[in-house]
Order: structure tokens, then sequence, then C-alpha cells
């Protein structure tokens, strides 16, 4: 098995992730081949006993996309039903929210 470092593998695309993972034999971490590259990395960095810490900011991405999408839902049920200060709300923790994201990207490039 040849070693990798954490940023070799934020660099690779998602099927180079899963030929990595098909390489680890029975110590793949399970249903590889269907995931998504945000959800294998952190598989794969747990797998291969890298330092998990730089494996949060991809599991902390996709807690904060769903927290967004669940916000708009909010945002356009508060619309529809002419709650304007609820609307208000709600595109204020998204813009905190956006801000978060683009941090994070910021500092993982």
């Amino acid at each position: 098995m040849a070693e990798h470092t954490y940023e070799q593998l934020r660099d690779m695309t998602v099927v180079q992730l899963r030929e990595v993972a098909q390489g680890l034999g029975k110590d793949a971490p399970e249903g590889y081949s269907a995931r998504h590259k945000e959800q294998l990395l952190p598989a794969l960095v747990k797998a291969l006993g890298l330092h998990a810490h730089h494996a949060a900011a991809g599991t902390e991405k996709t807690l904060l996309k769903g927290r967004l999408h669940n916000l708009k839902a909010q945002r356009d049920a508060a619309r529809a039903a002419g709650k304007n200060d609820d609307v208000t709300a709600a595109n204020a923790q998204i813009r905190h929210l956006r801000h978060r994201l683009r941090r994070m990207i910021a500092r993982s490039a």
C-alpha cells in the first residue's frame, strides 16, 4: 500500500480516491464506490490512519451546506406566509453560514 498524505488525497479526483480505497482491500471504507469526494475523503483519512483534524473541514462543510438548505426552505416558507421578520432573520443566518463556508474554503486552499 502506497503512503499518502492528506494534501495528496485532497487534491485527487473522486475516481482516484476510489482507486486508493480499492487498493486498501478489506480495510477500505464501506460503500466507497458510491460515496462523493467530501464523504470519501474523511473515510479514507481514517482508514489510512492520517491525522483526523484535517478531515474535519470536509465534514463540517457538508453539515453547513445542509443547514443552508434548511434555512433557505424556512426562509421561503416564511416569505410565503408573509412573515417579514422571519425572512430577515433567515437571510442573516444564511449570510453568516455562507461567510463561514468561504473562510473554510480559503483556509483549506
